[in-house]
């Protein structure tokens, strides 16, 4: 039977400190891990849940274990502002200025809070930015808060490092420096004035400890990039696409351009990644071919997801022309029918939709994603898979390029609905009309009115 998260935290967070030699009471560890619990199960939350902070502890080492629990505690813009347990903690440090989050000049004053703010290289009066470390920072001060009164200044400089290495995706900084080689110099600067340690081995044994952890917290915490099965990473983008949404957190009420927006904006996202600002190495952790494994893996993810993404948008892109043409943007669910209902199933669009070409040059691995769904239970994803499929086998693959550029211009304005739906071949039109007329019954006629102007 599988132990309730609140509990697995208490014996995860207990063990790692209790290895570490805190003086600490299962009380105070309790406490701690219920703070850390609730701020985890957000309704918002889909990826950066519990779930997640528990996978991440796995086989991990007691620094790591107390970094891995507390590395996402705070997600300001997804929670829509601090998690409500700690938010007592955060308020001396973090102030509002109109939309962004600044460092407050007191947060200087305390040492302890000197060194977080040092080894994410932070200084009190600025603006935290948003996407290079605002939550993790402030992830990583509630964890100094909660764990300094039982562990050395050594552990917690250990506990920030890991945090900080999980700020995701960084580019070289201007002298060519890497995050790590970058996260390395500061420990080298800080173990000399914080810990008094000498360059006569003892610094150097402390950098590369700690480094050999944040590298493992941080390569655990993108482990979903060297996936083997392509569907299991599509369906952990298929998460985090949801959670960065709040729209489609309206199950039925989404609108098709709510869904096409949310697909365009991970798309492009993937789009511009460079694998090799996925996962991270130094001094041999992980070794040269490990690495290179790592990162092809993350490319060969990357390039089917946003293969596989373009395939959705173009499908939702059509769905949406034909909606704008009979009387605007509308809920997905009016179109394509609701994903689950009471009692029987419900009705859907690809109930009505005829078996698809076998186009010669169709990719079989997204073909067997389309047609055969992804791994895991996305409560929230659109199930239009087969009306993806069926559209994919219609168009191919080469052509599909060019109706994703044809339907991104349509969202643009430079193409009306209808000349979108011209460029595309009118036995592929036709039969989306068909099989949403079935559904759309308030816009049947119009469907129809504009399948007799196509002469299809």
């Amino acid at each position: 039977m599988k132990i309730a998260n609140i509990n697995r935290f208490i014996q995860l967070m207990s063990a790692a400190l209790e290895a570490l030699q805190a003086q600490v009471t299962l009380q105070q560890v309790e406490q701690m891990a219920m703070v850390v619990h609730s701020s985890m199960e957000s309704s918002r939350r889909r990826y950066h849940c519990s779930d997640h902070a528990l996978y991440m502890c796995e086989g991990m080492n007691p620094r790591q274990v107390l970094a891995a629990v507390f590395h996402d505690l705070v997600y300001f813009q997804l929670d829509d502002g601090f998690p409500p347990r700690v938010a007592h903690l955060l308020a001396p440090l973090v102030g509002r200025q109109g939309t962004d989050l600044v460092l407050r000049r007191t947060a200087g004053d305390d040492d302890t809070m000197r060194l977080c703010l040092e080894i994410f290289d932070f200084k009190p009066g600025q603006v935290l930015p948003l996407f290079k470390g605002m939550n993790e920072f402030m992830s990583a001060a509630v964890a100094v808060r909660m764990l300094q009164p039982y562990l050395s200044l050594t552990d917690l400089m250990a506990v920030v490092a890991c945090i900080e290495a999980t700020i995701p995706f960084r580019a070289p900084d201007a002298d060519g420096r890497d995050s790590t080689r970058v996260l390395a110099d500061r420990l080298h600067a800080l173990g000399r004035s914080h810990l008094g340690l000498a360059d006569n081995g003892a610094l150097e044994a402390f950098v590369s400890s700690v480094m050999h952890d944040a590298i493992g917290i941080a390569n655990r915490d993108v482990g979903g990039f060297a996936e083997p099965n392509a569907g299991k990473f599509v369906s952990g983008t298929w998460l985090l696409i949801e959670e960065s949404n709040a729209p489609l957190a309206a199950v039925g009420v989404y609108t098709l351009q709510d869904y096409r927006g949310a697909l365009t904006r991970m798309h492009d996202f993937l789009n511009t990644l460079l694998p090799e600002r996925v996962f991270h190495h130094f001094g041999g952790t992980p070794n040269a071919e490990q690495y290179l494994q790592l990162t092809a893996a993350a490319g060969a993810n990357i390039r089917f997801t946003v293969s596989f993404l373009k395939l959705k948008i173009v499908s939702i892109a059509i769905v949406e022309a034909l909606a704008l043409a009979t009387g605007g943007n509308c809920p997905v669910s009016m179109f394509l029918g609701d994903m689950r209902a009471s009692g029987d199933r419900p009705e859907r669009v690809e109930d009505y939709l005829p078996l698809g070409p076998d186009t010669p040059d169709l990719d079989a691995q997204l073909l067997q994603v389309l047609e055969h769904g992804r791994p895991g239970d996305v409560s929230n994803d659109l199930a239009v898979s087969p009306l993806t499929a069926f559209i994919y086998r219609s168009l191919g693959h080469a052509a599909t390029q060019t109706a994703i550029t044809d339907g991104l211009r349509m969202v643009r304005g430079e193409l009306t609905p209808m000349a979108f739906l011209q460029t595309l071949p009118p036995a592929l039109v036709g039969a989306v009309i068909d099989a949403c007329a079935h559904i759309a019954l308030s816009r049947k006629e119009r469907l129809l009115e504009i399948k007799a102007s196509l002469a299809i």
